[in-house]
């Protein structure tokens, strides 16, 4: 189960790389972070060489297993076509054909996933020699898929063997007629079929159905399959069908399947292909869309070239996508694109006008479990992006119909959100739909216009069966959490390695506590955007947030938690990292127990530096001897250089017991508080005195070093509590001075005695308050040993006398005197100059060995 953050306010949301889309505020959404297993990050990040972000962010995904990592990582999974099981029927009866020199069709579907696997089959079969040509419907006037008509005019004009891609495994009366019409089919698709289970009866290569190894593949990653079936069936070199390649990425990130498995391969594989392309056509489609192909990723495609062949089957008829992919003429080619170019714009304030309309709709409506907008007016090509607009903005399913007076019907498109089956919903609505189809995500219907309002109720009561209050609050997921020094190009190039990204794989997010913005600068048309620093950890880096209005939405300087994308950010030649701010809160932090502390009351600190002075008068007072040598045992994460408080946050999260250990708690606590909590904190020297502090704890996390070895051993003894307890190593530099500063003020004796004796001998002695207000010095004041240990050596030398009862301490020689005399004053010496040895040199000696099984 995911461990769950507070809900953060709503806040910028990074377009990805999309100035196409309008941005969007998101409602209210909180963030989960999914517990890590340590040892098993561990384990990875030894495997792989990687770094602990990496790891997390694998083993969050499911990849804690080192070689399912690689695998994911090196994304070279692929299948050989013969594993669709009836593929040899499909093959064989598109080879008659090419061999008899009949008409064959392919018949795709007017997006990009359809325009591309058209194309695909057209090439390949052009070059078997095939007479073959295409039919692409028209949204508007056809609809989704084959339908009747479509059938009767292909009989007509002359077609004999008809091919379908990205549409008709739901067609079973529709091929059927196609048959009786004397059309040999074949129905390749990866859709899903109908709820009855019924198929139809042709040759089918689908990779759910057809028992492919990997179903996710879509339409394009179908036809490219059967592009290779086809060239070994001729004889011809499989590997043809790679030409290809840059037209299956262009489909599987354009189709949102999932980028995992084979996807990734077909992808990493075809954007190399498509950023040295040979196609006229998508050379000038990048250059209309303003792609550098040497920049060339899946967000390119997905938010640049993808809209473009999208648009003209949107508005108009989608065959200008395939003319744009087959066509060798260059100016055919950019006069082309230019049209797609044009149709995109058009596209985009449609959009807007429906967008608009449909809010004020959500606004009438008020609250409601999920969402059926219709209106007269609405272009049905462009309702399914508004959806997807809806959906953002509410967090709820959304349906929207685009409404025909003439033919009283509607064409609705839907969206959902993860929790919601949007195609199990219209199965439940069937009854009131003429025509249905689509997936869990996403979805179109056609419906009688006297029949929406029912469809409403309906749709509404099904979503508020199957959904709950939690459903409906967005979730932002978090991948790692990192300190600010992690947060470079170093991170950024090793996060690359998870590329392509996308549907299934999405962008790590970075989850920083304690952040701290500054710098605030607007930017782009009218203040739109911002750009502002990141300040964490100790180190600061660039940011930026798109569609916030030139605002941030937390207060600047204000500790906060924050999710930001890392990236490679190039401008002018220069190369530096560069955060995208996806949100951003400031918390109700949990509190942090502080365990052994010294009393802040002044009356009680007093109390227990008499008490401790008495214990040093005792049997006891020389100092404890030292343990063993250090590093001996425990389970221990070396981490130093990285972020204490990430570390923290992050186990906190999900849901173990921490213990932080410092050099003192006073000195830390007020800005620990301000940027975590849920953990309990100590101090080393606590520590050290009553080592059953440290019982009971999941983790241990060493914010500062030890100052002994002593110290070490009683902090590495707190992760024995179970075979899954760990101690976290995570100081640096910075926390290293820190602690060398803090021993120096408990064991620096000399520094502390002079000052504190020529007082005493100024004022002839001390008693009550004054003598509690000198012995506590100033700022955050000397711990409760410190002072009783500096009475007892000035007792020891004979320069004082201590009344316990009066709580007055009296000068009683003012002769000097060495302070080596003092048998205190020389096992503290002693205790000081080893703590500095052990702070210089054994507390920067790396520990890391290979991690526990």
């Amino acid at each position: 189960m995911s461990a769950t953050l507070p809900p953060l306010a709503a806040s910028p949301v990074s377009p990805e790389l999309a100035p196409d889309a309008t941005p969007c505020a998101p409602p209210e959404r909180r963030i989960a972070l999914a517990p890590c297993d340590v040892a098993a990050v561990e384990a990875l990040r030894m495997a792989l060489r990687c770094s602990r972000t990496l790891a997390q962010v694998l083993v969050r995904r499911g990849y804690a297993d080192p070689e399912a990592a690689r695998a994911f990582l090196a994304a070279e999974e692929q299948h050989p076509f013969s594993a669709f099981a009836g593929i040899d029927v499909a093959v064989e009866t598109i080879m008659r054909h090419v061999r008899a020199g009949t008409r064959i069709t392919i018949h795709g579907d007017y997006d990009v996933d359809g325009v591309a696997s058209t194309a695909i089959l057209l090439r390949a079969l052009r070059r078997l020699g095939a007479d073959v040509d295409w039919f692409l419907p028209s949204r508007i006037d056809d609809g989704y898929g084959l339908s009747p008509g479509t059938v009767d005019r292909l009989a007509a004009r002359g077609t004999r063997l008809l091919v379908t891609v990205d549409c008709a495994i739901t067609a079973v009366a529709e091929v059927a007629a196609a048959r009786a019409a004397g059309l040999d089919v074949v129905v390749t698709d990866h859709h899903q079929p109908r709820a009855d289970g019924r198929l139809p009866d042709a040759p089918i290569v689908h990779p759910g159905i057809c028992s492919y190894p990997f179903p996710d593949l879509c339409a394009g990653g179908v036809a490219y399959k059967l592009a290779q079936a086809l060239y070994a069936a001729a004889g011809q070199d499989p590997a043809a069908a790679d030409d290809d390649l840059d037209l299956v990425a262009l489909a599987t990130v354009a189709d949102l399947v999932p980028l995992r498995g084979e996807n990734r391969r077909l992808v990493r594989a075809g954007l190399r292909a498509l950023a040295s392309t040979g196609k006229v056509g998508l050379r000038a489609l990048m250059k209309v869309a303003r792609v550098d192909p040497s920049g060339l990723d899946a967000g390119a495609v997905g938010y640049r070239l993808a809209p473009r062949i999208n648009a003209a089957g949107r508005l108009y008829r989608a065959d200008a996508g395939v003319e744009l992919l087959l066509t060798e003429d260059p100016d055919r080619a950019a006069s082309i694109a230019e049209e797609l170019d044009r149709a995109n714009a058009e596209r985009r304030m449609t959009e807007q006008r429906i967008l608009w309309e449909a809010e004020a709709q959500v606004r009438e409506l008020g609250e409601r479990p999920a969402y059926v907008l219709a209106g007269e007016g609405w272009h049905p090509g462009v309702i399914g992006i508004v959806a997807s607009r809806v959906v953002e903005r509410t967090n709820r399913p959304a349906l929207l119909i685009a409404l025909d007076p003439d033919s009283g019907r509607g064409t609705g498109s839907g969206r959902s959100i993860p929790r919601f089956d949007l195609l199990g919903a219209l199965h439940a609505a069937a009854p009131l739909l003429e025509r249905y189809g689509g997936h869990r995500a996403a979805a179109g219907v056609t419906i009688g216009a006297d029949r929406v309002e029912e469809l409403r109720a309906a749709f509404e009561a099904h979503a508020a069966t199957h959904l709950s209050a939690e459903d409906l609050i967005p979730v932002e997921r978090v991948d790692a959490v990192v300190g600010g020094r992690a947060l470079g190009l170093a991170l950024a190039d090793e996060l690359a390695r998870l590329e392509p990204t996308g549907m299934g794989n999405p962008k790590v997010n970075l989850l920083v506590p304690g952040a701290e913005f500054g710098e605030l600068r607007p930017m782009g048309q009218e203040g739109r955007h911002a750009r502002f620093s990141v300040s964490a950890g100790g180190a600061r880096c660039r940011a930026v947030a798109f569609g916030c209005e030139g605002r941030l939405p937390v207060p600047e300087q204000t500790p906060s938690d924050a999710t930001f994308r890392l990236e490679r950010n190039e401008w002018n030649g220069a190369v530096e990292p560069r955060l995208l701010l996806r949100h951003a809160s400031v918390p109700e932090r949990e509190p942090i127990v502080v365990l052994a502390a010294a009393p802040v009351d002044p009356t009680a600190w007093l109390a227990a530096t008499l008490t401790e002075l008495e214990r040093l008068r005792g049997p006891r007072a020389t100092e404890p001897p030292e343990a063993p040598s250090p590093f001996s045992y425990g389970l221990v994460a070396d981490r130093r250089g990285e972020s204490g408080l990430a570390v923290v946050s992050d186990l906190v999260a999900g849901g173990a017991a921490v213990l932080a250990v410092c050099a003192d708690v006073p000195r830390r606590l007020e800005a620990l508080a301000a940027r975590a909590g849920g953990f309990s904190l100590v101090s080393h020297a606590d520590l050290e005195r009553a080592p059953e502090l440290g019982q009971g704890f999941d983790h241990v996390v060493v914010l500062d070093p030890p100052a002994s070895r002593l110290q070490d051993a009683r902090m590495r003894a707190s992760s024995l509590q179970g075979a899954k307890s760990w101690t976290h190593l995570t100081w640096s530099d910075a926390e290293l001075r820190f602690a060398v500063q803090i021993h120096e003020s408990e064991y620096g004796i000399r520094a502390a005695l002079v000052p504190l004796y020529r007082a005493l001998r100024d004022r002839g002695g001390v008693a009550g308050e004054e003598f509690g207000r000198l012995l506590r010095g100033d700022g955050h004041g000397r711990s409760v040993q410190s002072a009783a240990r500096l009475v007892t050596i000035l007792e020891e030398l004979e320069l004082v006398s201590l009344d316990r009862e009066l709580q007055a301490l009296a000068v009683v020689s003012g002769e000097r005197t060495e302070l080596e005399r003092s048998a205190t004053f020389r096992a503290a010496t002693a205790r000081y100059e080893d703590g500095q040895r052990f702070l210089l040199e054994t507390a920067t000696t790396p520990t890391d060995g290979p991690p526990p099984a």
